[in-house]
């Protein structure tokens, strides 16, 4: 785990992606874009914008009030649409809401936009909770 923030894994700090808000059923991951993120074209990598989008979903399904009590999830399925360029220097937040569910799978929306509040992806998943992970029956 990063030594900054026992939310987010090496590969969070690897990206330089962060998690801006976290709450039941809700997550925002932030990032900003820099050269190293870009394809050849100059553009962001493709990647890059499914990796906020997956980890801005599976966050959401697996907020815990309880620290002691950490939810871990995979992904089972995931669906981008990239509506827009992104270029180095843009600040990118992907804004993800739990839409449905139960015990064992939740599903997930997120929407990307910039700095201007423009669209510039979208997505969906579907994600698979871990043993012990799963949420308390009500």
């Amino acid at each position: 785990m990063s030594s900054q923030d026992p939310y987010q894994g090496r590969f969070a700090q690897l990206v330089g992606y962060r998690v801006t808000a976290w709450r039941d059923d809700h997550a925002e991951v932030g990032l900003e874009i820099r050269e190293d993120h870009l394809n050849r074209s100059g553009v962001l990598h493709g990647g890059v914008m499914t990796t906020l989008i997956d980890s801005a979903c599976g966050y959401c399904g697996c907020y815990s009030p309880d620290p002691a009590r950490p939810r871990q999830a995979m992904t089972v399925s995931l669906t981008c649409h990239f509506i827009g360029p992104v270029r180095a220097g843009d600040r990118l937040t992907a804004e993800a809401r739990r839409t449905g569910g139960g015990r064992q799978l939740f599903f997930c929306d997120c929407k990307v936009v910039n700095q201007e509040g423009r669209l510039v992806a979208e997505g969906s998943g579907v994600f698979k909770y871990r043993r012990g992970s799963e949420p308390e029956r009500g």
